[in-house]
């Protein structure tokens, strides 16, 4: 097997601590996973040595004297903590950079390091809610799905950034049918899972328990489930959420699909917190992120933990036939 093109590393927010992000990933993995960071050479801290690029070509020899950097020319310095507005738009840029680098087969995978969205939108009316649709929008794919992964857990919830009180009535048979055929694709096609097990939260307290806290198990999760097993897929429950996520339950799935935000993202922070790495599936490429915001109050400061990115970088290469 041929070893994959290096990954795309989106540059981030410049004033965030992307950049520090950037450097202690190059730092940690040298030659052993190659990846170019799109953006200002002049945003790098410079604790480790970097390599311009004139041609992406040069990047596997280029990362073996530093990090190689693919430039973007982005107005400015970097002002850690403070978001500079005429920065937004080569943010974004290096956002669409990346992928069409990886859609023509230069890069074998996007890694994206953290945006500030309220930035993006003040200083380049960007009008996605995040990092996830814009992709989506630049791939052309329909549908794509947030998962939390790590060495200990992954998890996929169906209804995301909504308050809790809306989860019902946006919970549709679906949506959760969605959901649960790209889960699986990707257990199989990216994860190399040939026979996923997902294991499936119930909605209400002990799932449901039997009608008698909620009947949204019975009328909406149990039919979709028994339709899809019928198609031959092995999918476990509902179960109670207090319940699924010790040791000896994860032993038993490779993915847990749940139905809201906080039902799926506590147990993953709570097991890696650190190391957790977001997933997007159902775009036609591998992405991955690492599962933390942009940090103003220490960037610039040196205190950044990478184990987050080091981790998402290593995936995205499993992920694109490499060893990490």
């Amino acid at each position: 097997m041929s070893t994959p093109a290096p990954i795309a590393l989106s540059c981030g927010e410049p004033s965030g601590i992307a950049p520090e992000l950037a450097e202690s990933a190059w730092h940690a993995l040298g030659a052993s996973l190659p990846f170019v960071y799109i953006g200002a050479p002049a945003h790098l801290p410079g604790t480790v040595p970097h390599v311009v690029l004139s041609s992406i070509d040069e990047a596997a020899d280029a990362v073996h004297d530093g990090l190689p950097v693919l430039p973007l020319d982005i107005p400015g310095p970097r002002v850690p903590g403070v978001p500079q507005p005429a920065q937004a738009a080569g943010v974004i840029d290096s956002i669409a950079r990346g992928v069409s680098l990886v859609q023509e087969g230069a890069c074998s995978a996007l890694c994206t390091l953290p945006i500030s969205k309220q930035a993006l939108a003040e200083g380049a009316g960007f009008a996605y809610p995040g990092h996830t649709e814009y992709l989506a929008a630049l791939a052309g794919a329909d549908e794509v799905v947030m998962m939390l992964a790590s060495d200990a857990l992954r998890v996929v919830p169906v209804t995301i950034h909504i308050a809790l009180a809306d989860v019902p009535a946006a919970l549709t048979p679906q949506l959760l049918e969605k959901r649960l055929r790209i889960t699986r694709d990707a257990l199989i096609t990216q994860f190399g899972i040939p026979a996923p097990r997902i294991a499936i939260a119930g909605l209400n307290p002990h799932a449901g328990e039997g009608g008698r806290m909620g009947r949204e198990e019975i009328t909406l999760i149990i039919p979709v489930l028994d339709k899809l097993r019928a198609e031959g897929f092995d999918l476990i429950g509902p179960l109670p959420a207090d319940t699924m996520f010790h040791a000896k339950a994860r032993a038993g799935y490779d993915a847990a699909v749940c139905m809201y935000h906080d039902q799926a993202l506590i147990p993953i922070k709570t097991l890696a917190f650190d190391s957790g790495v977001n997933v997007t599936l159902g775009l036609p490429f591998v992405r991955t992120s690492p599962d933390h915001g942009t940090a103003f109050g220490i960037a610039g400061q040196g205190l950044a933990d990478p184990s987050s990115t080091i981790e998402a970088l290593k995936m995205a290469w499993r992920m694109a036939g490499g060893k990490a």
